[in-house]
């Protein structure tokens, strides 16, 4: 781990407890009672949901005097136990403590994901979603998590966890994934301002070549794709 991770975790460590306000990657802020600090993420309780929120993504954030929305303590726990086996709290842990519950996902603009995840991988994750059905998700670019509180599904859909994908034969590496789906009509970082929709012509080192309608070439740096998803 590295060490200004290890420092930025005793600084907020020392605000457990007390009413917080974060900016995240995208200019967005967050606010609630921090619950929580792992190695690579925390936790906050804004009076109706747990936020698990990557360090990767804070860019800065402070405890406020005034508790603005009022939040109570949380009655209930939250329904990911990132605890149990003694595993500390931790972006991974958290991510396979919430497979198979229904969860949203904050990745792009302001279009959050909700559905569940199936399978985890080295630094991506496989999510299905009502909306996009299977999606590969890049784990470095995920910004916030938040379990549902209740069993009710997105959408007041009843959707079956059982969905997995166990018999898929899974690439370990995102960029590996990418490279499978060449020849294929796909859409990368779903329905955003910052989507690219084309078929995969080439993977080679971090560069993918997306051939776009009307036969427009688009070259795009794999570091910066969030989401994959097939047409």
């Amino acid at each position: 781990m590295l060490k200004g991770v290890v420092t930025l975790n005793k600084i907020i460590q020392s605000l457990i407890k007390e009413f917080v306000q974060i900016e995240v990657s995208g200019k967005k802020i967050l606010k609630g009672t921090l619950i929580d600090v792992g190695k690579d993420l925390l936790v906050i309780f804004n009076g109706t949901d747990y936020m698990y929120i990557s360090i990767d993504h804070i860019h800065n954030f402070c405890a406020l005097k005034n508790n603005e929305l009022d939040t109570l303590a949380p009655v209930e726990s939250s329904s990911i136990k990132t605890s149990e086996n003694n595993q500390g709290l931790s972006l991974q842990v958290t991510l396979h403590q919430a497979k198979g519950k229904n969860i949203e996902i904050y990745l792009i603009d302001d279009q959050p994901l909700h559905g569940y995840i199936t399978n985890i991988m080295d630094d991506y994750f496989e999510f299905y979603s009502p909306i996009y059905k299977t999606m590969y998700v890049s784990i470095k670019h995920l910004k916030w998590l938040i379990p549902y509180v209740s069993n009710e599904g997105p959408y007041g859909l009843n959707i079956n966890s059982s969905k997995s994908s166990v018999n898929e034969n899974l690439e370990i590496t995102f960029k590996n994934k990418i490279d499978k789906f060449k020849d294929k009509l796909i859409v990368f970082n779903i329905g955003g301002s910052k989507s690219h929709i084309g078929t995969i012509k080439n993977v080679e080192e971090q560069i993918v070549e997306l051939e776009k309608a009307r036969a427009a070439k688009e070259y795009l740096n794999i570091e910066h794709i969030k989401t994959i998803h097939e047409v």
